[in-house]
Parts: structure tokens; sequence; C-alpha cells
């Protein structure tokens, strides 16, 4: 729709996780590495967590992507809504051990067996749970029984654990104690600060074919991070209306007022955080923000858009 008119190959702020968008910050750095080497001493429990929207599945992506170019067996599990018996059905199809019985004795024998031979030929295999704020005490219990499929010396599988701070709240529950203590490594994802966010902006819209030409203007991009709070998918879905919105005016280069007029649609700020060309209220106060809502209204417009080949027929005023 706009990306002939801006020089673009691809859409630069595609919600979905592509790896190949991945923005290395320090934090993610540093995640990414403690995710690679818990797997790769063997440590057994790797937990990942941070806010929503700020990059978790696509870390784990980048980590699928590495771990598969390594011919490393992978099970990623991206629905927590199973009981055992489900999650154990699609942990071994997606790990492709067949089993003809299933029987839960059998099914954990099969794949303590399947888990073996690979040790003895050097390999491992890791286990990853996206959304693992969600899963039941059961499961996550059931998760826990897993690693005691091992060796003298090392686990046999390797396990990453992906969720919400409520994860972390979850955990600290007495049933889940033992579970908790096998947690080897620790890593998290944070929001952006306002540098990482103009470089973040720079690199997608890069990789997305742009051939450097401005296209927002700082400004611009320091209102969006405040809009969004850092929050990486919240700027990519600013970013994609703001494009949309500049496009049906013909404006080659985005300002805050673009950015301005798309988060009041989206009821970011509330209204009361002072626009990036405009002065400061005497007395501000403090600007509501439901990040939850607001990440709902803007995934529901976006699939929209998405699905159009044209333009929206009508903006909001």
């Amino acid at each position: 729709m706009y990306k002939e008119f801006y020089g673009l190959r691809a859409n630069p702020f595609n919600v979905n996780p592509d790896p190949r968008y991945l923005f290395l910050t320090r934090h993610t750095e540093e995640a990414l590495a403690c995710l690679t080497y818990g797997i790769q001493s063997r440590k057994g429990f790797v937990l990942l967590t941070g806010e929503v929207g700020t990059g978790k599945t696509t870390l784990i992506n980048k980590l699928l992507e590495w771990l598969r170019l390594q011919q490393v067996a992978t099970a990623f599990i991206f629905n927590p809504r199973m009981n055992v018996p489900q999650f154990l059905d699609y942990m071994m199809a997606d790990f492709g051990i067949p089993c003809d019985s299933r029987a839960k004795s059998q099914v954990l024998l099969r794949l303590y067996n399947w888990l073996l031979d690979r040790y003895r030929a050097g390999e491992t295999a890791v286990l990853i749970v996206d959304e693992a704020q969600s899963l039941s005490d059961e499961v996550l219990e059931e998760i826990r029984l897993l690693t005691n499929l091992e060796t003298f010396t090392e686990k046999l599988l390797q396990i990453v654990l992906v969720g919400q701070p409520e994860l972390e709240q979850k955990l600290k529950q007495p049933q889940l104690r033992q579970l908790r203590q096998r947690l080897t490594l620790r890593a998290k994802t944070h929001p952006l600060t306002l540098d990482e966010t103009e470089a973040y902006v720079r690199q997608r819209l890069r990789i997305a074919g742009s051939n450097g030409q401005q296209i927002f203007e700082p400004e611009a991009v320091a209102a969006m991070h405040r809009y969004a709070h850092g929050i990486p998918r919240v700027i990519n879905l600013l970013c994609e209306h703001c494009l949309v919105s500049a496009f049906v005016d013909q404006q080659r280069v985005i300002g805050p007022v673009v950015v301005d007029g798309v988060a009041r649609d989206f009821d970011l700020g509330d209204g009361t955080a002072a626009s990036a060309t405009s002065a400061p209220a005497a007395n501000p106060e403090p600007a509501k923000f439901d990040l939850a809502e607001a990440l709902r209204s803007l995934a529901t417009l976006a699939d929209r858009l998405r699905g159009e080949d044209d333009l929206p027929k009508e903006r909001k005023p």
C-alpha cells in the first residue's frame, strides 16, 4: 500500500515475531547469551520473562533459528491451554518421536530412550514453552518432572520457559517451589530507551529496504516512544499506522502531529501527555495508560489493515 511511496520492499513494522528484525539491545544480547549458554551447558531449566510486547517471542524465534542451524532437536509449545496428556502428545509430535501407545508410562519411556540415544550421539534436545504464565500447576509440575530424565552428571532435556512477569509470581507459590529451585538461569526482556527506539526504527526501515532517506522526524520518534512507553510491539503499530496516515495525505516525512493523531485514535496517553510540538502544561497529571487494552486495540486494527489491499475509506477525525 505505502511501500512504493516510501521506497520500501517490505512492511518494516509487521507485528509478527520475525527473527530477521530482532533488535539487539544490551538486555537482548544478555538474554540471548543466557539462553544459548544454558542450552549448551545442559543446565536443564532456563527462564525468560518480560512485559507484553517486549520481544520475547521474536527472541525465541531467533533462538529456534540458531538451534535448527546447529541441528538441535526442538519442540516449541506456543499454546499453554492444554492438560498433561495433551501437552505430552504435542511435545512428542513436535520432536518427531513416534509412540504407538498413549499410556503415560510408555510415552515417558519412549521419550527417555530417545533422549538417551541423542545424548550418546553427543546431541541434545530443547523444549521451549511460550506463554508459560498460563500453564496449569499440573502441567508445570509435569515439566519439572521431565528434568528427572538425566544421567548421573547431565540433564537429557533442556527446557526454556517463556512468559510474562506473572510467571515469576506464579513460580513463587509454595506448591511450585521445587520447580523454582531448579531454575538455573534467568533472562529478561525490557522496554526500549529513547535512543534504542530511534535505532530500532532505523534498523527496521533499513531491513525493509529503505535507502536511508528520512521518513520519521526525530520528534515523531520521540513521541512514539513516549506513547508506547518503549514497548516494541506498540512502537511497530504506531509506526505502521503513521505510515498509512501519512501516505493518505502524501506526506514524505512524518512529524509528531501525525503520531499524536494516531495515538489519540487509540487513546494512548489519554490526551494528557504533552504533544511534542506544544508547550508543557503548568501542572500536568500522570497519563492514564492501559497497555493491555491498547495492545488489543492496535492488534485488531493492524490485522484489519493488513487484510486490505486498498486504503481505509475513512479515518477517525
